[in-house]
């Protein structure tokens, strides 16, 4: 009988502590494989949609608040920025601007207002149902799609961001004409919706019903309040007509702007219009912003893997004195196999079995969870980023 047999059985007879051993070795080498697995996957995930983006039009202030709002819908409200400087990047010639509203949510996901030309350049297009083509559709990402275990033919309600804030903002429903395919980006969190319909959310455009119908005039039966008018909750084929926009476009908010830039000329020279620092709007690449981002989480990362490696450490000291003291525990047993002629080199034999089956043991359940972690680690970091957001 050869010493691993010896050391097998020996563990299995000691389920129990043998268990503990394992679980301990197994975490100390899952989390900082895991951890650095996770953290890698963030900031490519980050980076990537920062460098997909060349660049973002906003109102002058935080950078990050503008491309955390434009580009992962986050919570941030930068100061909207007038579709006039939509329309001065268009009559420039120089790219093709794509305005984003983030201003609503529903049901915890943010409404994201824009054109279909976001959908063209993110390469966007529906797994399920039809693009925007009617005032007031919307389109939901994957993650929204699941977890509210909505799909086309179903409809979602908008809610205002503060309940005591509700001058001119009405909830509207919005049918579900499409679903969007999972991209493990922030665009699987977001409801999609013409950049009219966020407009309509917040009350800038809406439609109207006389209280006084020809039928009440022909009966004689008109009310007394006959120049009262009814806010529409939702957009139908009957009253979509109806519907109409208060004041300028030109002044009408959006939250950001993506720019795409027809080539590497005409991007430098619509970084040049504004550099003014006085200006009310400024050009940002989010490539830079996010990678400043990133750079500042890593720093504070190389602290965490320092506190990480002392951690480690301290737990395998502890698992060095555990097998020590279980040596010593097991020296009347040591001492009757040397009496009975085991020689003391497969006393050792014996012992080393043990404890390389026991770190072979851990090794297998390491890999195991590390290999689950890179294979999710895409899916799981949108979430995280979605939930942070």
């Amino acid at each position: 009988m050869n010493a691993l047999t010896l050391a097998f059985a020996y563990l299995k007879y000691h389920w129990g502590r043998s268990l503990v051993l394992v679980l301990v070795a197994a975490l100390i080498m899952f989390v900082p494989v895991a951890t650095q697995t996770l953290l890698s996957t963030s900031e490519r995930a980050l980076v990537a949609r920062g460098e997909a983006t060349p660049l973002l039009l906003g109102s002058r202030g935080s950078q990050l608040d503008l491309t955390m709002a434009a580009l992962y819908f986050s919570e941030e409200r930068p100061d909207p920025i007038p579709m006039r400087e939509v329309e001065q990047i268009w009559d420039s010639g120089l790219g093709i601007p794509i305005p984003v509203h983030t201003a609503f949510s529903s049901s915890g996901f943010r409404i994201v207002g824009t054109t279909l030309d976001y959908f063209e350049f993110r390469g966007l297009r529906p797994s399920e149902g039809r693009g925007l083509s009617v005032l007031g559709d919307a389109i939901i990402g994957a993650e929204v799609a699941a977890k509210l275990g909505k799909g086309v033919g179903d409809s979602l309600v908008s809610s205002p961001e503060n309940l005591f804030d509700l001058d001119g903002v009405y909830p509207l429903e919005m049918p579900i004409v499409g679903v969007l395919p999972a991209t493990n980006t922030a665009d699987d969190a977001a409801i999609f919706v013409d950049i009219k319909t966020a407009w309509v959310i917040q009350g800038i455009g809406h439609g109207h019903e006389d209280v006084v119908t020809a039928a009440d005039v022909a009966a004689g039966t008109t009310a007394l309040a006959n120049a009262a008018v009814v806010q529409y909750q939702r957009i139908t084929p009957e009253n979509i007509d109806s519907f109409h926009f208060h004041g300028s476009q030109d002044d009408f908010p959006a939250s950001g702007v993506i720019v795409v830039p027809n080539d590497t000329r005409s991007a430098t020279i619509l970084k040049g219009r504004y550099l003014d620092s006085d200006g009310t709007a400024q050009l940002i690449e989010p490539a830079a912003v996010i990678q400043g981002l990133v750079d500042r989480i890593f720093r504070i990362k190389s602290l965490l893997d320092v506190v990480t490696a002392i951690i480690a450490i301290a737990a395998l000291a502890a698992i060095g004195l555990a097998i020590f003291l279980s040596y010593r525990l097991r020296a009347r047993e040591i001492a009757t196999a040397v009496k009975l002629g085991a020689r003391r080199g497969m006393v050792l034999r014996l012992l080393s079995a043990e404890t390389i089956t026991l770190l072979s043991l851990s090794g297998g359940l390491a890999a195991i969870g590390a290999a689950i972690v890179s294979r999710n680690a895409d899916a799981w970091v949108s979430w995280l980023l979605a939930l942070g957001t």
